[in-house]
């Protein structure tokens, strides 16, 4: 399997549906040598979530994903959403076009979002020149959304060369602009219904040893299985369709330049009220049933991932919480992980959706006070 390189990678994975799955190592192959890892997150997103911009810098962190997929044609390459960043895996073909995605959805960000993104390509000869490697895994969300799981370390080694200045990609002219199609936020946040939102990092520690933090992911996502669909965030039935003007201006600014975002947001709301008036009649429109769509959100969401560590943003009681943090703190205490956690009211929720017609629209979840970024931070103020 190491030797492929074609770009059908991920399609020839094994596909694994429970989560535990991602504990096993023999759900994860290797990244072909030619491919590349593109890379990218918000320069100072602690402080624009400080500000209250949290909702601005999981926009961001989404368009990576949106302005890659587009560009390379919505093809299914192995990805992943850090809140404030995103990672993808990307083959030697798609290598300009890719620049190319990158240059550009950083000047969006820059002119439509007043924040800092900056991006890199890793080549994958590089982390294996390090003795690291890029395995992949596929995990069914559900029958129509398959997310890549990530270990083996050069992940993390290509984000910290990326945060080292090492292999930047430079920002397109200002004015440029990705092709967004398809990325929205259009769902108020969710509260939590069983105590609090926790978002969880989890990362191996300085004892190296993997069995004993495979064994720790097992506990915790088990610990999760408890709680209802796993301490998923969003209910079984899909989150409500409201309507709600917070995304409106992040939406129209990803979908449309100056000068027609006016008729943009026109649109966005002619769409919200007919989903709402939909939803409320119990009516389909065509082939788009709203019943359905937001059942399909639900089962759809990226909650919990793996990425050279566990993260999780789930909706978990006070025992349970307790349970899962003495865990951290005595895998810590071992030197078996290391790991940053944040509490917060409710989640968030980002989407890409190319049409709503399909059940392939994939949707992003964070904590909505800050989230990933905010429980990345809490690790570094402890290993600091």
């Amino acid at each position: 399997m190491g030797d492929i390189s074609n770009d059908n990678f991920f399609d020839t994975l094994p596909v694994f549906v429970e989560f535990e799955g991602v504990a096993d190592t023999n759900n994860y192959k290797p990244l072909p040598d030619d491919w590349m890892l593109a890379t990218a997150d918000i320069v100072g997103s602690t402080k624009a979530i400080g500000e209250g911009r949290y909702k601005a810098v999981n926009m961001a962190g989404a368009s990576v994903i949106s302005a890659l997929l587009n560009a390379l044609g919505k093809r299914d390459y192995p990805f992943v959403f850090g809140g404030d960043g995103a990672l993808v895996a990307i083959p030697a073909s798609a290598t300009e076009q890719a620049r190319e995605a990158l240059a550009a959805v950083q000047a969006w960000v820059h002119d439509d979002l007043q924040l800092t993104l900056r991006a890199a390509l890793v080549p994958m000869r590089d982390i294996k020149a390090q003795g690291l490697e890029v395995r992949v895994a596929r995990f069914s969300a559900s029958p129509d959304v398959f997310y890549a799981m990530f270990t083996g370390g050069g992940s993390s080694w290509a984000e910290a060369q990326m945060k080292a200045g090492k292999y930047a990609i430079a920002a397109a002219q200002a004015g440029t602009r990705p092709d967004l199609t398809g990325l929205s936020c259009r769902w108020n946040p969710i509260q939590a219904r069983n105590g609090e939102i926790l978002s969880i990092i989890a990362v191996p520690g300085d004892a190296g040893a993997s069995a004993p933090f495979q064994h720790l992911v097992s506990e915790i996502v088990a610990i999760a299985a408890e709680q209802n669909r796993g301490a998923h965030p969003l209910p079984e039935e899909g989150p409500p369709i409201t309507v709600t003007t917070k995304g409106l201006d992040t939406e129209a600014r990803a979908s449309a330049p100056k000068g027609k975002r006016f008729l943009r947001k026109i649109a966005i709301l002619g769409q919200i009220f007919l989903t709402v008036a939909l939803d409320r009649l119990g009516l389909k429109l065509g082939t788009f049933d709203p019943k359905q769509y937001k059942r399909d959100v639900a089962q759809n969401s990226d909650f919990r991932k793996f990425d050279d560590g566990l993260k999780m943003t789930i909706d978990i009681d006070a025992a349970r919480l307790r349970r899962i943090e003495t865990l951290l703190e005595n895998a810590s205490k071992a030197g078996i992980a290391r790991y940053g956690l944040h509490k917060q009211d409710s989640a968030l929720m980002t989407c890409f959706v190319p049409t709503p017609m399909s059940r392939n629209h994939i949707h992003f979840i964070d904590g909505a006070a800050g989230g990933y970024a905010m429980a990345a931070s809490n690790l570094k103020a402890k290993l600091a």
